[in-house]
């Protein structure tokens, strides 16, 4: 007896021509649909030019006094019976009626006009006009750019938004502007956002093989997204918001009472992380301790968190006693000895890795948890450290930084731009992951990220507005969750129930006890009530 086949199981390509032939339904579908649209036009226009003389003549008969009501409805008779008797009356009513209705149902929606109105076109005659001693050379036969010019020529496309404001433009330029230079682009940049308006970020597509320019005007990130859970994978950890044109993945967020879908900036740490360390700068109150606050508390889900405090404002205060939190410091003392504990576990861990390799095993269960080490504000333990004598706790993140990624171990560090000097060689150069946060100089974003910001600052930022470069890739805009301090009297009722809906558990009074730093993470976490309960 012949076997019969068992059912394919939809592969990778499979599941790609399904979503092809998906899309080519809706496609063909949608061209029926104005095909359709397009045979029945007079018909619409007939039915909805009936509808509204019907609606007149039921407006003519409500205001007619009751009283000429009988004298209207004998005129109307009469009118009928002649138009019945008199030869082809009934096909010519029908015809005046259609032509009438025909008429009155036509679409009356005033045109859109073509080319821009008298006010734009003096604005793209300003914009053309700033550009020419910048786009013109004196050896040019044929000069796009002359005083007087057409602005027709160089501005191949325009668009304005509502206010009248430029929303996006392409501006073609000689081939002999040197747009490989960033000072050249730099001037040209500075001057189109002088003009087009400081209120806004522009964003700059130079197409240097084309001689083309875009302009684009990027619509406002949302500032108000509240914390929440997100949608993201162990090892994720979405840093903020960007630009849907930014990055192809999109996250499902509750936004008041709607669900909107926005672009995220996903953060991946781990083993397979080529930056496994993040460092943020920014000046007071421009949201790095929000941006520390926000990783934690996605962190909690699946790691362990040692938190340092330098800035000592109770920041972190939400988080002491939680399940996964290891330790949250506030002074010197108790930073350092955290610190040399997260160093020898750090070690501790590669010789357990290494061992479990070299016997082909996997790695221990202790040692596949992951483990953060936060640390807020280090220049101010660094200032502290200097006065007492005593070692920067810094130079206790060396073997954490070199070894974190092959140890399960994350070092995240944020610091203003006022002590940025006194950060150690060992955490510039090992926090691939950077975020800049609040108003920046575009020179200052660069020395950070590594890279310009293709798009313009803003004359007033919000808090948590940035910009976030992981590695080698692109200069994104960011913009950090709101994720403020609960216990901050500040903070609105709808803020702090929503941090406060993330926090894990608290311990009891014994579980509350600070870690025991000389044994292993996996060995510090809280027990929760369910565990005493399986263990009795």
């Amino acid at each position: 007896m012949a076997r019969r086949p068992l059912p394919r199981i939809l592969s990778k390509d499979s599941a790609q021509i399904a979503r092809t032939q998906i899309a080519r339904s809706r496609e063909l579908a949608r061209t029926a649909a104005d095909s359709a649209t397009d045979v029945l036009h007079p018909l619409i226009t007939v039915t909805r030019g009936l509808r509204l003389l019907a609606a007149a003549g039921g407006r003519r008969w409500a205001d007619t006094p009751k009283d000429r009501r009988g004298p209207l409805l004998f005129f109307v008779a009469s009118v009928v019976l002649l138009v019945a008797l008199m030869p082809y009356g009934p096909l010519l009513a029908v015809i005046a009626v259609m032509a009438a209705a025909a008429w009155h149902g036509r679409d009356r929606t005033p045109p859109a006009p073509e080319g821009p109105d008298e006010s734009q076109t003096q604005r793209l005659q300003a914009l053309y006009e700033a550009l020419v001693p910048y786009f013109s050379g004196a050896d040019d036969p044929a000069p796009l750019y002359a005083h007087g010019g057409e602005w027709e020529k160089a501005f191949t496309v325009h668009d304005f938004d509502d206010a009248g404001r430029v929303a996006h433009l392409v501006i073609r330029y000689p081939a002999y502007f040197p747009d490989g230079e960033p000072e050249a682009r730099a001037r040209i940049e500075q001057l189109l956002t002088a003009k087009a308006g400081r209120s806004r970020e522009y964003h700059f597509g130079w197409d240097e093989a084309g001689n083309q320019l875009t302009v684009t005007a990027l619509a406002p990130l949302p500032a108000d997204v509240p914390a929440q859970r997100f949608v993201t994978a162990p090892g994720e950890t979405v840093l903020g918001f960007t630009d849907p044109s930014e990055v192809p993945r999109t996250l499902p967020l509750s936004y008041g009472e709607e669900q909107i879908d926005i672009p995220p900036v996903v953060w991946r740490t781990g083993i397979r992380s080529t930056e496994p360390h993040l460092l943020a700068l920014g000046h007071p109150g421009s949201g790095t301790s929000t941006l520390l606050r926000s990783v934690v508390l996605q962190t909690l889900q699946y790691g362990d968190v040692l938190i340092v405090d330098g800035g000592g404002t109770g920041e972190y205060a939400c988080l002491t006693g939680r399940a996964g939190v290891l330790a949250v410091e506030c002074a010197l003392p108790g930073a350092l000895a955290s610190l040399e504990w997260a160093a020898q576990e750090t070690e501790r861990r590669l010789v357990a890795i290494n061992l479990a390799r070299q016997a082909g095993d996997p790695p221990p269960a202790d040692t596949r948890r992951p483990l953060w080490i936060v640390l807020d504000r280090p220049s101010v333990f660094a200032h502290l450290a200097a006065a007492d004598g005593r070692k920067d706790p810094q130079a206790l993140l060396a073997v954490p930084l070199r070894h974190g990624r092959a140890a399960n171990v994350t070092v995240v560090v944020a610091e203003q731009f006022d002590s940025a000097e006194t950060l150690t060689d060992a955490v510039r150069q090992h926090t691939r992951a950077r975020v800049v946060l609040g108003p920046a100089a575009p020179e200052q974003v660069e020395a950070v990220l590594g890279a310009p910001p293709h798009t313009t600052p803003m004359a007033q930022v919000p808090p948590g507005r940035g910009y976030a470069r992981l590695g080698s890739g692109p200069v994104h805009r960011l913009q950090v969750p709101r994720t403020p301090d609960p216990y901050d009297d500040a903070t609105s009722d709808a803020d702090r129930q929503a941090v406060l809906e993330l926090l894990p558990p608290r311990g009891t009074a014994v579980e509350a006890e600070p870690a025991d730093l000389t044994k292993p993470a996996a060995e510090n976490a809280p027990v929760t009530a369910d565990a005493v309960a399986a263990e009795s």
